[in-house]
């Protein structure tokens, strides 16, 4: 029954889009439409996946279609609903976020296409996640990749969100073709539905396929150069739902693709864990050095996806040196991790997208002061930010504990590689956060503290009421979920036990056993959350009645101070990202003061990807000239053209007759 609902609030999401295309010359009826359907259609399809995640049960259909290789499969599981539990949750604040961002647009943008394409991005990933035939999951991750390309360009008139769109693509359109030789090689028996795939003794070819085809869409480092060019080219709701859920199916590829290689292999998972630390490092100390709001989120999304990985690296080897409770315990963090970065994630964006919306510019230079003028976005990207450091008694602190827990767990064990994998583990991850906690405090800092730093910043006002309520969703989420860890981790044991291959009831034993720590830090949260609320009452009721006013601090002499008096971004973290020059290779372009009474002097930094200038550029023109040698065969003649297609089709006619 759960999967009808889930089918239904697909078809919901599928008429919902061609509906506004339809009534597009009228962007007020293609969004009403269009948002109307998706919040029905998101509504349904959690319901569903919670019934599943709860009963943990499996539900399966199949229909016999004329494509080769298997049938039209679908199921859900417990692994498939959280995914789908995370993308209805999250798409329901992106939608309502959506009307107000978009409605600045007007005429100059056709609303009712890109509300057509991000429902499309919606159902294409529920589809991604129930498909249980190759060619019916590489079908809906090209639909997934095609609907996110469109949305990714809404702005083509800019150079910059056509650069972005195009690098996208082609990093999709890679990952596919090496997902579509994974599938090939798994369904070589000739049936392509995942019940029949078959290993053969190729188990670890397939893992490094998965890991190159899923973890191009993850953000993996050095398969991330997409991330930081898409995300900030896309309108912000669209970069929420982004870096929230869709590289998250990434993620969920390589889980899935885990249940079907049987019994790892320890350099499994030493391989997993190498590419999560190199990716939540270099992705946060990227991070570090941007000016641009959104290109630092983005560069922290590269920076979780590392830290999900650490934890299915240690799950791996939990599980390839017997012991269960680093396997648990890795899954598990990997896991809540993807939940709970879909959450805060997405509250940063929406947030950004609000600053964005209100300012007009991401640039954190020319912000400043907006925690007077802004108070909600204020607040709330505040609880985004101590969510995303990983800081108790917030989401993002439960799931990295339990990734710190697997380390040590691994450090204290009798096994040496357990005990190695445990200690790089729990550095690496300590390493990450005091690094995420020093560049949080630098947007704050910079972005809401201090004095406007241009006219942009000064005079402006909080984000529209329902921008405002779609971030105080995904903000209370955050809350709740981190005060209430110890209940949604149990919700998770049915997923654990079907990526650690063990019997649910061992799973849950062993999942009771190893999150006992959770409890306590859980509880003094709770308490801690209570001391917070009571001094805010006590406070009220204290200046009831009373009059108050407010006056500067004393100001050693500065009686105006000005944004020139602040420091700048680069400036507030170049004592920590001078430590890395050698990695990040910041560029320097100085204006000195020049003359005995210089009037100017600047200094501007920018910190390129060095994956993106020294791997893949490089990497691309050599196949650009390459392919330039067959040029002449572009005649621009239709005819020559068609020549070309029947010599194609008799080679290949002649080929299958052999």
């Amino acid at each position: 029954m759960s999967l009808e609902i889930l089918l239904a609030a697909i078809a919901v999401l599928l008429l919902s889009g061609v509906a506004s295309l339809i009534v597009r010359r009228s962007p007020g009826a293609a969004t009403f439409v269009a948002v109307s359907g998706a919040l029905l259609a998101c509504l349904m399809g959690l319901v569903a996946a919670v019934i599943v995640l709860s009963g943990g049960g499996y539900d399966y259909l199949e229909w016999a279609w004329s494509i080769p290789g298997g049938s039209f499969a679908l199921g859900v599981d417990a692994l498939s609903a959280v995914f789908l539990i995370i993308l209805f949750f999250v798409s329901i604040p992106v939608c309502l976020f959506g009307v107000p961002y978009l409605r600045t647009y007007g005429s100059r943008q056709n609303l009712g296409a890109a509300w057509f394409f991000t429902c499309l991005l919606i159902a294409s990933m529920a589809m991604v996640v129930l498909a249980r035939n190759a060619v019916l999951f590489l079908v809906s991750w090209e639909l997934m990749s095609v609907s996110s390309f469109f949305l990714v360009t809404f702005e083509k008139g800019k150079p910059e969100a056509r650069s972005a769109s195009l690098i996208y693509l082609v990093a999709a359109h890679i990952g596919a073709a090496l997902l579509l030789v994974l599938f090939l090689l798994l369904g070589r028996d000739g049936s392509l539905d995942f019940d029949q795939f078959s290993v053969a003794g190729n188990a670890g070819l397939l893992f490094i396929l998965c890991l190159l085809g899923f973890g191009s869409k993850a953000g993996f480092v050095p398969m991330h150069v997409w991330l930081p060019e898409a995300h900030p080219a896309a309108p912000s709701h669209i970069s929420a739902l982004m870096s929230g859920v869709m590289i998250k199916m990434g993620i969920y590829g390589i889980f899935r693709t885990i249940t079907f290689l049987g019994n790892p292999q320890p350099w499994w998972g030493w391989l997993l864990l190498g590419i999560g630390v190199t990716s939540g490092t270099l992705g946060v100390l990227f991070a570090l050095a941007q000016h641009d709001v959104k290109r630092l989120l983005a560069y922290h999304s590269v920076e979780n996806i590392g830290i999900i990985a650490m934890g299915l690296g240690l799950g791996l080897l939990g599980l390839s040196y017997g012991s269960l409770p680093i396997a648990v315990l890795g899954f598990g963090g990997a896991i809540f991790h993807v939940v709970n970065h879909a959450l805060f994630k997405g509250l940063l964006f929406l947030s950004a997208g609000a600053m964005a919306h209100t300012t007009g510019t991401r640039e954190m230079d020319k912000l400043g002061g907006l925690l007077k003028r802004m108070p909600w976005t204020a607040s709330l990207f505040l609880v985004g930010s101590v969510a995303i450091c990983g800081l108790p008694p917030l989401n993002g602190f439960a799931s990295e504990f339990l990734v710190y827990m697997a380390g040590l767990y691994g450090s204290t064990g009798t096994i040496g590689g357990t005990a190695v994998a445990g200690l790089v583990g729990m550095s690496s991850l300590a390493l990450i956060g005091g690094l995420a906690i020093a560049c949080f405090t630098k947007v704050f800092g910079v972005v809401f503290l201090g004095e406007p730093r241009s006219v942009n910043a000064g005079d402006v006002h909080d984000a529209s009421p329902t921008m405002t309520v779609s971030m105080m969703i995904l903000g209370a989420a955050c809350l709740a979920v981190g005060l209430l860890a110890p209940f949604a981790v149990k919700a998770l044991i049915p997923v654990i036990a079907i990526i650690a291959h063990t019997p649910l009831g061992i799973a849950r034993e062993a999942v009771t056993r190893a999150t006992a720590p959770l409890y306590t830090v859980t509880s003094v949260s709770l308490i801690l959350v209570g001391v917070i609320l009571a001094a805010v009452l006590l406070r009220s009721m204290l200046l009831r009645g009373r009059i108050v006013r407010t006056a500067g601090t004393w100001d050693c002499g500065y009686a105006a101070p000005s944004a020139r008096m602040q420091y700048t971004a680069p400036s507030f973290v170049l004592p920590i990202t001078g430590l890395f020059n050698r990695v990040l290779k910041t560029r320097r372009h100085r204006e000195r003061p020049d003359g005995l009474f210089p009037t100017a002097a600047a200094i501007e930094t920018h910190t390129p990807d060095i994956f993106q200038e020294r791997l893949f550029r490089p990497i691309l023109a050599g196949t650009e000239r390459l392919l330039g040698v067959f040029r002449w065969l572009q005649h621009g003649n239709v005819h020559i053209y068609v020549l070309y297609i029947l010599i194609t089709l008799l080679v290949l006619m002649f080929w299958k007759m052999r």
